[in-house]
């Protein structure tokens, strides 16, 4: 007999219902940014927390409650946590080749100053990487970098949390868009072009706001050249891609017409000043050895490759190819003590539905597994032997036991949060606020984002509420519906899967805590901004959005 989830199951009341489901949610930011546990307690604590409110409040079965939380939980190790494996293992190869000191160079070739390096590295470069595979690949990999030209730490993982903002509504081949245009049957290419109609604002604010919090208003004033040109041509062809190609390609393109048109300019301007960390010796600027073309190109190759191979895995063409003709995966189709045994019901559905349980061991598609091929490709190219790379992977898995469990564990937290219904419950009180709802519509990506760390995820739960309870208050469903991804992105920088990422690339196991609170007001500010800008497009500036009626512009049309 399957189990009916009952979003009101206290006195029938939704409010109280929410209450009661949201102390989970309380104790985890009480535990990070209060008391500061370590991320492996706070995430394994929060499960255990979770299952026992779950099985109270909602009479869930037990047993259902820990095989969703186990079916979690894997998925948090395969594929998030192999993403982290592979990509600190690749930098660390690099280092143990010793080539990173290249890579410093030739990064300081464009500019040694830390203002530059963060909007080359942290958002332009990760923006790419963002959009070609996702899942914390960005942070990871652009976190090392930071760490190894000399970056503190915290702002390492901070600053790189903060840049993968803008980018991530598009992020891994556009498929949190496709997957809102799957939940809610409005066209993937009418969202993508609402929510590029909204985050190019964002675009161009936030590299001045990431120098603004590296270095000061003062400090930001002086590279406002470089900030400008980095934001403003990523927002420029954030929007044309996005409304004229689809979601697929916005920050692949946005990315690297950004990249290239700093790098461009970083090579006939340069800043009056060179700014540097306060712990960095009496501003110190230290002396690069000078390479070749060849040298420079060599060091580099990691990176190119990984480029390269990133953007292969996340081409249609290739997700085809493992998927129909080599079919190198294991499938559960039916999760064991889950699969259909958990019913969803009205208002999130129409009529009572099966909540399908399955999962998908597909290694050959992992993002991890092409970061893994890269690493391979390296060893050949930096001749680093079998042995020493034996060496260097398993001083890598050393140090990432813990931030794995706490990946792991906040999985299992949000698969839990899905399959009890405790999503939601919170996502039907956002729902009630009635004309206010605009206001309100990217809070619910937000809390989708810091429950599940995908905004994939928070588009696919949510987003047929959003465009249900815009079409109750009578405003355009796409306009809440982007409004579920890009208010999701501001809740990527301090979700428990991205931090334990950033940390585990940074070096910060352990001081999960630490950057939580860094980026916790940072998250909350720019996602009033997407509130804001939703609630003017909703009632003052309701022509700026797409509508369902709309007929997509083409390249055809743009040209004639």
């Amino acid at each position: 007999m399957p189990w009916t989830q009952n979003y009101a199951a206290l006195g029938g009341s939704i409010a109280l219902t929410a209450l009661a489901v949201s102390l989970p949610i309380f104790y985890l930011f009480w535990a990070l940014a209060i008391k500061r546990m370590k991320g492996h307690i706070a995430g394994s604590t929060t499960l255990l927390f979770t299952i026992i409110d779950v099985v109270i409040v909602y009479k869930m079965p037990i047993g259902l409650a820990i095989s969703s939380s186990v079916l979690g939980i894997l998925n948090g190790l395969f594929p998030i946590a192999w993403i982290i494996v592979t990509a600190v293992f690749l930098y660390n190869l690099t280092v143990e080749a010793g080539q990173f000191d290249i890579i410093k160079s030739s990064i300081a070739s464009l500019s040694n100053d830390r203002r530059l390096q963060a909007l080359l590295i942290s958002f332009s470069f990760g923006a790419f990487l963002e959009g070609a595979a996702g899942f914390g690949t960005p942070v990871a990999i652009t976190g090392a970098i930071l760490i190894g030209l000399g970056f503190e730490p915290l702002y390492a993982a901070g600053l790189c949390l903060l840049a993968n903002t803008a980018p991530v509504a598009f992020g891994g081949i556009g498929s949190p868009i496709i997957a809102a245009g799957a939940a809610t049957g409005i066209s993937a290419n009418l969202i993508s072009a609402g929510v590029g109609r909204q985050l190019p604002f964002l675009s161009i604010f936030v590299p001045l706001y990431l120098i603004i919090v590296m270095a000061g208003w003062k400090a930001a004033k002086e590279v406002l050249p470089a900030i400008l040109t980095a934001g403003v041509t990523f927002a420029l062809a954030q929007w044309w891609s996005s409304n004229y190609l689809g979601p697929m390609l916005p920050d692949i393109i946005a990315s690297l017409f950004s990249l290239i048109c700093l790098a461009t300019l970083l090579k006939f301007w340069k800043p009056k000043n060179i700014w540097r960390f306060p712990h960095e010796k009496g501003g110190k600027v230290e002396e690069y050895a000078k390479y070749t073309g060849g040298q420079i190109l060599k060091a580099w190759s990691p990176f190119i490759v990984l480029t390269i191979i990133v953007a292969i895995w996340g081409s249609t063409g290739f997700k085809t190819l493992i998927g129909k003709k080599l079919q190198w995966f294991i499938t559960i189709p039916h999760w064991p003590g889950l699969d259909g045994l958990v019913m969803k019901t009205t208002p999130i559905v129409s009529k009572a539905t099966m909540y399908p349980a399955s999962y998908k061991f597909d290694f050959i598609g992992f993002a991890g597994t092409a970061i893994l091929l890269t690493s391979i490709i390296t060893m050949f190219i930096l001749g680093i032997s079998p042995s020493r790379a034996g060496k260097v992977a398993g001083a890598t898995m050393k140090t990432l036991i813990y931030p794995c469990i706490t990946i792991g564990s906040v999985l299992g937290f949000a698969y839990i949060a899905n399959y009890s219904g405790l999503s939601y419950t919170l996502g039907l009180l956002f729902a009630q606020t009635g004309h206010a709802f605009p206001f309100f519509a990217p809070m619910l990506g937000w809390l989708g984002v810091f429950l599940t760390g995908s905004d994939t995820s928070a588009n696919a739960l949510f987003g047929q509420l959003q465009n249900v309870s815009a079409q109750q208050i009578g405003i355009n469903p796409v306009l809440t519906v982007a409004a579920n991804s890009s208010g999701g992105v501001m809740g990527k920088m301090i979700s428990p899967q991205s931090i334990a990422v950033a940390a585990a690339a940074t070096g910060l196991v352990g001081k999960e805590s630490d950057l939580f609170r860094f980026t916790l007001k940072h998250s909350i500010f720019l996602l009033l901004i997407v509130c804001v800008m939703t609630f003017l497009q909703a009632y003052v500036f309701t022509g700026m959005m797409p509508t369902i009626a709309g007929i997509m512009p083409t390249i055809a049309s743009l040209i004639h």
